[in-house]
């Protein structure tokens, strides 16, 4: 029986860079799942299957921090990887549950963060 691949859900409100993680992902052969808001990622029911977690950290409303802690409290251990156009907010990450979550800062090499996320896959 082969393996699925892991599921990456992937939050941020700017389209554009929604498109180009989809692009990414899909072609290193992950599932993903896209989504504007954390809002509509705690919405949409689909938490469960997601393996990975890859969000902007500002975001109208509920921003990337209160999206991991949202997340973890459902899914305990969920591997994130954090991403901001705001190099500053790395010292302003508050103590969240679980591992600590990498973080890049936008804009940032696709290799690297294919490299992160498998990283986070194999030991989350």
């Amino acid at each position: 029986m082969q393996k699925s691949s892991p599921v990456v859900a992937v939050v941020d409100d700017d389209l554009s860079i929604l498109q180009s993680l989809e692009y990414l992902l899909e072609s290193a052969d992950y599932v993903v799942r896209l989504f504007a808001s954390a809002v509509e990622l705690l919405d949409s029911g689909c938490l469960a299957e997601v393996d990975c977690l890859i969000s902007d950290v500002d975001m109208p409303g509920k921003d990337g921090f209160e999206l991991i802690r949202q997340a973890r409290a459902t899914k305990p251990g969920l591997p994130v990887i954090l991403v901001t156009g705001y190099p500053d907010r790395v010292a302003q990450l508050p103590p969240l549950p679980g591992e600590a979550p990498r973080l890049f800062t936008k804009p940032f090499q696709g290799a690297e963060l294919l490299d992160a996320l498998e990283k986070a896959l194999s030991s989350g």
